[in-house]
């Protein structure tokens, strides 16, 4: 397992990844994307090995779909696909699609993008192995945009009742969602005792913190009797400095080569490497 150290490094990875994967594709939402970095990091290298898979004991669900050039980005920084498939992402005929597709992604759990049933996915996922007397933990990612869909709270009512306790909700709490700020679209707050009054087990952390999102997970592992939900504060646009904060950046965006450039920078990329970024062919040189 990596270091804190390592970590936030492969973080910062990811993150040029994300930006640079957008600017090939023309299209994409890198907003929720940036923010929800360290927790993937840190989930995939301390938790879930994808490089060595066991469904049977761990297995993850991207809810907010959208964010998935997070998702592929840990898997290209960690080895675990082709340089090629991140350059093809969202293009016909490429296998990472602009949501998580089983039929071209098949190391996805489920297809989602449609806010909300990424949740229910997971907590079926979660009753199933509880049923088959299974130890297997289920972590499902949502954004917060997300919790304004009547089906996550219909879920969490349902998971609160089989008191599953193998259930991880993570949601990535960065307060914007596409358009504006949740507040001003539908306030969510308070969030932490919407949660608690349907009796799940509440932790609040900075989702950029890795002792945080450490000792959060233990939590959540000790935890019995019920799930457990970890509100991770986080910004939208995180490591570049024109998408830190501005909801504009949340999706359907183009970016051009000198905001490519800039983004880059910002996330301490190496100025001679930066032309190999522009054409996609960075990755093809670290393979």
């Amino acid at each position: 397992m990596l270091s804190n150290e390592a970590l936030a490094k492969k973080a910062i990875s990811v993150r040029r990844s994300i930006v640079t994967s957008v600017f090939l594709a023309s299209s994409g939402h890198p907003g929720g994307a940036l923010s929800c970095c360290e927790i993937l990091t840190y989930l995939f290298d301390h938790i879930v090995d994808a490089g060595n898979y066991e469904p049977h004991k761990y297995r993850f669900v991207l809810s907010k779909g959208h964010s998935c050039p997070a998702l592929y980005g840990m898997f290209l920084c960690s080895g675990w696909v082709a340089h090629e498939e991140i350059v093809n992402f969202r293009k016909i005929g490429g296998s990472m699609q602009g949501h998580p597709s089983v039929v071209t992604t098949p190391w996805v759990e489920t297809s989602t993008g449609s806010l909300g049933q990424g949740f229910s996915a997971a907590i079926g996922m979660a009753l199933g192995h509880i049923y088959k007397n299974e130890l297997t933990r289920i972590f499902v990612m949502l954004g917060d945009g997300e919790l304004q869909e009547g089906e996550i709270w219909e879920g969490a009512m349902c998971a609160a009742h089989y008191k599953l306790d193998n259930l991880c909700a993570i949601v990535d709490y960065n307060k914007m969602q596409s358009d504006d700020l949740n507040e001003n679209i539908m306030g969510l707050e308070p969030l932490r005792a919407k949660w608690e009054a349907f009796n799940w087990h509440v932790i609040e952390i900075d989702g950029h913190d890795f002792d945080q999102i450490e000792s959060a997970f233990e939590q959540a592992n000790e935890t019995k009797g019920k799930p457990t939900v970890i509100i991770a504060h986080t910004i939208k646009g995180k490591g570049v400095s024109f998408m830190e904060g501005q909801p504009a950046w949340h999706g359907s965006v183009t970016l051009r080569p000198e905001e490519l450039e800039q983004a880059l920078r910002d996330l301490g990329t190496p100025e001679e490497d930066i032309p190999a970024y522009l054409n996609g062919s960075i990755w093809s040189r670290q393979a």
